[in-house]
Order: structure tokens, then C-alpha cells, then sequence
């Protein structure tokens, strides 16, 4: 973060930038082989959110003046984080491989770990600003508009495939968002279609990965938002789960279970034989470490709705979603990783 802010008043240059972020991807995948972890992500060092930084570089779609203010809760009380907006206000390409860089870099360090590379679902081009962000002119129908974006996004699967990628993640908070009825209000005054909408999202997802390489594996990570230890909505996955795991064709769902907030495990009765469901029990936000019975106990309520060798455990979220990040230590980030590895030994040896 000091190398950003040195970037940003040009005290430091690209290259020097870059080069702090390298030794800290160095260091962080070093830390996620050494705690027993089979995959590893770069932390998203080089970006400054998790989404926008990947939005951004598909053509078409450019940064506004205006800010899109987003309402944050915690136990506190709340927060606002405003972004630039964004605007289609030309044809979806690909104009290159994005985060081919990031990949390639990632692939060199690994030694044990498959490396992971995420990017977010293209659910989130249009969940950003709907149909106002959208030119009217360039997609007078919105057909074209998914056509477009599914296509862009096909070309990149296929383009980190071609790079050696074997493990990639679509992060989506809008499946997630969705299961909370405030959510569906503003989508609804916004003029969208509250009661379908994740079917469009499952269905332009699924065209976004067709045709992927045999051996590349697809998941999807859905929470209700993770800025600075805050979240954005609320409820259970009861809303889209019949649409969600019956539908989407991905291998495995990536689900934020740390809370109450996260509803009941009764959703997951319709997974389907073959696809793996990872249960978010240990959370991101708090630097308290969990109870290894209770986590326990918790995959033992999962079991009840679907197979335990379908089961798996992660943390809720990532640790930051932004270069702000949440409030915990680097080593309460690394006791919570390591409770993990441990728990998930024991349950499935």
C-alpha cells in the first residue's frame, strides 16, 4: 500500500512498483504452500480491487466521472466506499489477455500448489449500473449486449488456458446479493428484473466458460460483500440455490458461510452428484480464530444435505477485496489458514 500511494505522487516508478509487488507475491505464495494449502493466488497484490481492475480492461467499457457509492455494514454501525462508475459506451472486445502478466508470474513461483488465478463473473459488468450503464446507441437491445460480453469473456478462459491456467475462480457477489430482498428492491427501481435476473447471470456465465479445455477447473465464489470487514447484504442462498447449483456449469461453489447473516445449509440439498460445494465457515472479517469442533460440527450440519467427500473448507472471502483491506493481522490471516489445513485433515484425512 505505501508503494501505491508513492506511485500514485510518482515518488517511485512502474518498474520499482512492480517490483515490491513481485517479492510480495513471492512471499505470500511461499506462506500458502508452507501451510499446506494445494492451490495459491497472488493475493491479488498488483490490483487495487478485485473486480474493477479486471472490468476496466475489457473494450467497450470505460471509467466515468461519477461515483458509485456502495452502503457497507458492520457491527458498528456503517460505511460508504464510492468507486468511479462505468460506462458501455462501446462493442465488448477483448483486446488482450487480462491478468496474463499476473498469471504467468504466479505459475513461476509455485512449487507444490496449483496456482489460482480469479477474476470477477460477467455478471458484475452489468450489476455495476444495469441497463443505464449501457449505451443505448451501441446496444439498443441487451441480447446483444450478453452476446458480446459472454463471447469476451470466452475468448479470456481459453487465452488463460493457452498460458497453462488449470484452476481459475469467477468471483460473483450478485448471485449472492440477490437472496437479500433489499437487493432485488433497488434492482427492481432500477428497472431490473428482480425475480430472473440470476437466471440471466447463471446462463451468460455458462456461455462465458463453454468449450473450456478438459482439465481446467471452474468455480465460483459468491459472498455478500468483504470491504474492510464490512458487508453489503444479507440472507440465505434459498432465493437462486434451486437456479444456482442445478444450472450453473461450474465444478465447484465457493459459498460465504461465517455467520448467521449466511442463512441455513438447507440450500445445498440441490447440489448435484459431482459438484463440489466449499463452505466458507472461517471468517475473513474477524481476527478471532474459530473453534476446530465447532467447524467440525458445522461441515457435520453441511453433511446432512449433501455427501461429505462433496464437502471442503475455506475462509468466507479473501482477506481484502481492495488495497484498503480488513482488519485483521497478517498473522491472524495465517493462524486462520492454517486452521484450515489442519481441520480439513482431520475430516477427510
Amino acid at each position: 500500500m505505501t508503494a501505491r500511494a508513492q506511485y500514485a505522487t510518482r515518488a517511485i516508478s512502474a518498474d520499482d512498483l512492480r517490483a515490491v509487488e513481485d517479492n510480495a507475491i513471492t512471499d505470500v505464495v511461499r506462506m500458502q504452500e508452507d501451510v499446506g494449502l494445494q492451490s495459491a493466488t497472488d493475493g491479488e497484490f498488483r490490483r487495487t480491487s478485485w473486480h474493477m481492475d479486471f472490468i476496466y480492461q475489457l473494450g467497450g467499457v470505460n471509467q466515468t466521472d461519477e461515483n458509485l457509492t456502495v452502503k457497507f455494514f458492520n457491527d458498528a454501525g456503517t460505511l460508504e466506499f464510492a468507486s468511479a462508475a462505468l460506462r458501455v459506451d462501446e462493442r465488448i472486445t477483448l483486446p488482450q489477455t487480462i491478468f496474463a502478466d499476473a498469471f504467468t508470474y504466479l505459475a513461476a513461483q509455485v512449487t507444490t500448489a496449483t496456482p489460482k488465478i480469479t477474476i470477477p463473473s460477467p455478471s458484475m459488468v452489468h450489476y455495476r449500473g444495469g441497463r443505464a450503464a449501457i449505451s443505448t446507441d451501441i446496444y439498443p437491445e441487451l441480447d446483444q449486449f450478453w452476446d458480446d460480453l459472454s463471447a469476451s469473456y470466452n475468448q479470456e478462459v481459453h487465452a488463460l488456458a493457452a498460458l497453462g491456467c488449470t484452476y481459475l475462480q469467477l468471483d460473483d457477489t450478485s448471485l449472492a446479493y440477490l437472496n437479500d430482498p433489499a437487493q432485488r428492491d433497488q434492482l427492481a427501481a432500477h428497472g431490473g428484473d428482480p425475480l430472473h435476473q440470476h437466471e440471466r447471470y447463471i446462463a451468460q456465465i455458462n456461455k462465458a466458460i463453454a468449450g473450456r479445455p478438459e482439465g481446467m477447473a471452474v468455480t465460483t465464489h459468491m459472498c455478500r460483500g468483504n470491504f474492510q470487514s464490512s458487508w453489503a447484504a444479507s440472507g440465505g442462498y434459498d432465493f437462486v440455490a434451486e437456479a444456482l447449483f442445478s444450472a450453473l456449469d461450474v465444478d465447484g461453489f465457493f459459498l460465504e458461510y461465517d455467520d448467521d447473516r449466511s442463512g441455513t445449509f438447507e440450500p445445498l440439498r440441490f447440489v448435484p452428484p459431482g459438484k463440489m460445494v466449499v463452505l466458507g465457515l472461517v471468517t475473513t472479517k474477524r481476527g478471532e480464530l474459530e473453534s476446530k469442533d465447532d467447524l467440525k460440527r458445522r461441515i457435520d450440519a453441511a453433511s446432512r444435505f449433501v455427501p461429505l467427500d462433496q464437502l471442503c473448507l475455506s475462509p468466507q472471502c479473501g482477506f481484502s477485496s481492495t488495497v484498503e483491506g480488513n482488519v485483521l493481522t497478517y498473522d491472524e490471516q495465517v493462524a486462520k489458514l492454517r486452521l484450515i489445513v489442519e481441520t480439513a485433515a482431520e475430516v477427510w484425512g
